[in-house]
């Protein structure tokens, strides 16, 4: 049957909006690891983030509702009353980017370090204090006044992706290495962040994971921002959602006609019928619906363009050339 999202946040199945958001904030305070140091923290944290994720957004929560976990992830079968299109969820694994997304630039921890009833006593004390990593603000003795941080620039990666996983979609784990604190020390760790790349994704599409930087600057830890770019191939060239593939036929076959045989991006082959028709340089075929999805609308895909090179003979012997003489009009 799946995981019950309602029952991992302790709302009711007609929660609103606002009640799953303050649902979250409650047990993401609670759990975080960071600050609960029970061995079931982690595993919990993780999951009421993912529950928030898949309730917090009203697509997710309609084919949740109506089909459970495994229709979320698995995707809706045929005739299962869903008539939107294909759709499946993948939670990215980070509930910590769940968690700084959800928060952005307010201080969670801000209570748990004490300074609200620090300033609402009026007190100023010698102690130089810093708020959580994850948080925007830090409190320096003797100014009486939050200031606030700046954040490290933007880390980014180009993260290269090919034509068949832009076409179906896939997952990445890229593994990053930052320096953490841990017990009032800079400990050096390896974490392995999940991008799930959608099918039709363009180049230059960014994937930001907030707040995933090194801890020890001084400053909120950088973004680490993932861009994606294509990945050469040898066959296929990306034009937005189309592409293009370049066919070698001879010059006979240009002239007198036969049949092409077009690789396709699926592993196929496409036969193009073209023996009563002459290919001249600046033809150009289309198999519609062969290219990539469009972004915005994955259920459809653009064209595959096929350009064709003819080979043309290096020499031809004179009976040859008178041949083509008396058989080619004129104007060829």
């Amino acid at each position: 049957m799946g995981r019950d999202y309602y029952q991992i946040l302790g709302i009711r199945k007609n929660a609103t909006d606002d009640e799953i958001k303050k649902a979250y904030r409650k047990l993401a305070l609670l759990y975080h690891p960071d600050k609960n140091k029970t061995p079931e923290a982690e595993e919990k944290f993780k999951a009421v983030a993912e529950a928030y994720e898949v309730l917090s957004d009203k697509k997710k929560r309609d084919i949740y509702d109506a089909h459970g976990e495994e229709g979320l992830k698995c995707g809706v079968p045929n005739g299962a009353g869903y008539d939107g299109p294909s759709y499946t969820y993948t939670f990215h694994g980070d509930p910590r980017a769940t968690f700084a997304q959800f928060f952005g630039n307010i201080d969670p921890f801000q209570d748990f370090f004490g300074f609200h009833d620090h300033f609402q006593r009026g007190g100023v004390g010698p102690h130089h204090y810093h708020s959580d990593p994850f948080g925007q603000f830090a409190y320096y003795g003797g100014q009486n006044h939050l200031q606030a941080q700046q954040q490290d620039p933007p880390i980014e990666h180009e993260l290269y992706v090919s034509l068949e996983d832009i076409l179906t979609g896939c997952t990445k784990h890229m593994k990053i290495n930052r320096k953490v604190i841990r017990h009032n020390a800079v400990e050096r760790e390896d974490k392995v962040l999940s991008i799930n790349v959608k099918p039709g994704w363009k180049a230059g599409t960014k994937v930001t994971f907030p707040k995933e930087g090194d801890q020890d600057t001084g400053n909120l830890p950088a973004d680490i921002v993932f861009i994606i770019k294509d990945k050469p191939h040898k066959l296929f060239k990306r034009e937005g959602s189309n592409i293009r593939v370049l066919v070698k036929i001879g010059l006979r076959e240009a002239l007198t006609g036969c049949i092409i045989r077009v690789p396709t991006l699926t592993g196929g082959i496409t036969n193009l019928d073209y023996q009563s028709e002459i290919i001249s340089p600046d033809t150009v075929s289309k198999l519609p619906g062969e290219g990539l999805p469009y972004p915005k609308e994955p259920s459809r895909r653009g064209d595959l363009l096929v350009d064709y090179n003819i080979r043309f003979p290096t020499s031809l012997p004179s009976s040859h050339k008178q041949a083509l003489l008396e058989i080619l009009p004129p104007s060829v």
